[in-house]
């Protein structure tokens, strides 16, 4: 599928032309400048010929700030990937230096690129914007990416250049978001598994504000990789940008299929990537504990094996969960926790025939019944696995009101004991039979 990139120097409008494009609000849009950090896709179509778009950071050549220096490595990748380019600017503010700085970058391309000039949404401004002439890109397009003004001749003209690819037939590919607390390595941790600087990394709490899709497919693993903006507690988020970036972080939980819960190993499994565990376990999604930042703890003879008990017992009841200590710096054992998000994710699809359900567990529950409740005795005759996204499994019984907790869970580490459902949450119901 053809890549169509969007450039430009912060705050001309790109994120607001791309939420356009592709009919949704995925990419945030907000005055200040600057909001959009990392490469953010989404897909579209025009006259019938689809094709994948990148909104990108705002474009500041020079700038001391350290995020300005990361969102221009970003903008040159994503022009890189591109098969086209669209090179906005902003009738308002007139041809800036920055402006300048984007042009002599597109100049040297190859490729195809479109000079759309934002903003003009009256006759006074499509005056003004012959000055654009200057930036030496030839022909521009005037548009309005808040009321879709001129977009349509724009994107005739785009489609008409971009090259013909084959169509694969795309799978449903699993999804694993990689979520956590601010600055517990996130990013990195992509970065170092996918070898390329895909994501802004600096030592700034909050660099993330967008859950942002990769496709991944090495060494036989194939599913869509989710970096998420950080999750902290509703009392610390203070700008309206990290409440929106938040929640698209939950957002990206509630629709994963596996949880990689990252968390600093220097401040260990703190209230807030509870929070975060619980909230993935009450979705009931497949859960890995990534230990991050392995590589700054002094350790000992039982330090790996002190901080895993200490971690379970913050967990119980549910205590089945891999942890799996990495270094995203370092890469030590990155490829060990898809090793086992995988794994986590085939338990979580697992299907169990009703007759080896059987077989195993009626011997079992024969062996300990539940006890007698006002004298009354439950009597378990039956059970199976319900057709669901997830491990859930129905005993039918003739008091089922009678069954308590304790017994719940007894039949809950049975099924964990003999099937092996590591990482996945398991649901138990006794129905009247």
């Amino acid at each position: 599928m053809s890549i169509v990139a969007i450039v430009g120097r912060p705050n001309v409008g790109k994120s607001t032309f791309f939420n356009r494009l592709i009919q949704r609000r995925e990419a945030i849009v907000d005055s200040v400048s600057g909001v959009t950090r990392d490469r953010h896709y989404g897909k579209t179509d025009w006259n019938g010929k689809e094709f994948s778009v990148i909104d990108t950071g705002g474009y500041v050549k020079g700038s001391d700030d350290v995020f300005e220096e990361q969102i221009d490595k970003q903008v040159e990748l994503a022009i890189e990937e591109a098969d086209a380019i669209i090179f906005m600017v902003d009738v308002e503010s007139g041809v800036t230096g920055m402006d300048e700085d984007v042009a002599t970058l597109l100049r040297r391309q190859s490729k195809p690129v479109f000079l759309a000039i934002n903003k003009v949404d009256n006759a006074m401004r499509e005056e003004n914007a012959v000055e654009f002439y200057s930036l030496g890109l030839g022909d521009y397009y005037t548009i309005a990416s808040i009321s879709g003004s001129g977009t349509g001749d724009l994107l005739d003209a785009l489609v008409e250049v971009l090259p013909e690819k084959e169509e694969v037939e795309e799978s449903i590919l699993p999804r694993f978001a990689v979520v956590g607390r601010p600055n517990a390595g996130k990013s990195s941790f992509i970065n170092a598994l996918i070898g390329e600087d895909r994501y802004i990394v600096t030592d700034i709490a909050g660099t993330t504000r967008d859950s942002i899709d990769t496709k991944y497919n090495r060494f036989g693993f194939e599913f869509n990789l989710v970096d998420t903006a950080g999750i902290r507690r509703k009392s610390k988020v203070k700008e309206d940008l990290e409440f929106y970036s938040v929640m698209r972080s939950v957002r990206a939980i509630e629709h994963c299929d596996v949880c990689l819960v990252v968390l600093d190993a220097t401040r260990g499994f703190d209230g807030q990537v509870q929070n975060i565990f619980w909230l993935a376990e009450r979705n009931k999604k497949g859960i890995v504990i990534l230990v991050n930042k392995w590589d700054l703890v002094e350790k000992e003879n039982k330090t790996m094996r002190e901080y895993e008990k200490m971690i379970r017992q913050e967990m119980e009841p549910f205590t089945d969960v891999p942890i799996v200590f990495i270094s995203a710096l370092t890469k030590q054992r990155v490829y060990k926790a898809i090793e086992t998000a995988v794994k986590v994710f085939e338990n979580r699809t697992k299907r169990i025939k009703t007759s080896v359900l059987n077989d195993y567990m009626l011997p079992v529950i024969e062996a300990t019944p539940p006890p007698a409740t006002k004298g009354k005795y439950i009597k378990i005759k039956y059970c199976m696995q319900l057709p669901t996204p997830h491990p859930q499994f129905a005993f039918f019984c003739n008091l089922p009101q009678y069954v308590k907790d304790p017994y719940r869970r007894f039949i809950e580490n049975k099924l964990r004991e003999e099937f092996d459902f590591e990482g996945v949450p398991v649901a138990v119901y006794f129905r009247k039979k």
